[in-house]
């Protein structure tokens, strides 16, 4: 069995740090709102139940056995995601190396108006349509390289009335620096996404 690369830990910090400055630099939803008349699509919406606030803990919105599964050797209280403003926008994180699997992933919650909640939407929106989420969802997949080790990323964004849940689900085989399947990732990331939904406020 191969040894674990010596330079492990700078591949893993970059990671970290890149998933932490995604959510402090993400597009806050009030800064998406327009001015322009409401269509019948927006007052349809606006007359919808309203989402009232995200997870007072969002660590809890994701049940213990998911982020076992996910994120194998993970602690499952995870990380609180740093915000200003935690009764619209809450998030958290759980990163693991075990063997010489790593795996990361960080659920987030934001919540504003239905108008701003679609228009922030159509400014993340990924390339591949998902069903069954929400009342609209997305989902993107890339590799990225670095020293010829491949790690592969998902990330689903969902709306839901007035809110937005987005999960990055991410990992790495150390073992023969492949990336784990597309398959695998993105059927991970659904099912946070399933839960982190059941735990929105009505």
């Amino acid at each position: 069995m191969p040894s674990l690369p010596l330079t492990l830990t700078a591949r893993l910090l970059p990671v970290a740090v890149l998933a932490t400055a995604g959510w402090a630099m993400a597009r806050p939803a009030e800064e998406a709102r327009s001015d322009s008349p409401a269509s019948d699509k927006e007052r349809t919406a606006a007359a919808a139940p309203t989402i009232a606030g995200p997870p007072a803990d969002a660590c809890t919105a994701i049940p213990a056995a998911t982020v076992k599964e996910l994120v194998p050797g993970a602690k499952t209280e995870g990380k609180e995601l740093g915000t200003s403003d935690p009764k619209r926008r809450t998030g958290c994180a759980w990163n693991a190396l075990k063997g010489f699997d790593y795996r990361w992933l960080d659920v987030t919650f934001e919540i504003t108006d239905a108008k701003s909640a679609r228009a922030v939407y159509a400014d993340r929106e990924q390339a591949g349509v998902t069903e069954d989420l929400g009342d609209e969802a997305s989902t993107g997949s890339k590799i990225t390289k670095d020293d010829g080790q491949e790690t592969r990323e998902v990330t689903i964004i969902v709306r839901k009335a007035n809110a937005l849940v987005t999960v990055v689900y991410n990992g790495a085989d150390f073992d023969n620096e492949k990336a784990p399947g597309a398959g695998e990732m993105e059927k991970g990331a659904t099912s946070a996404a399933k839960v982190a939904l059941s735990a929105l406020k009505s």
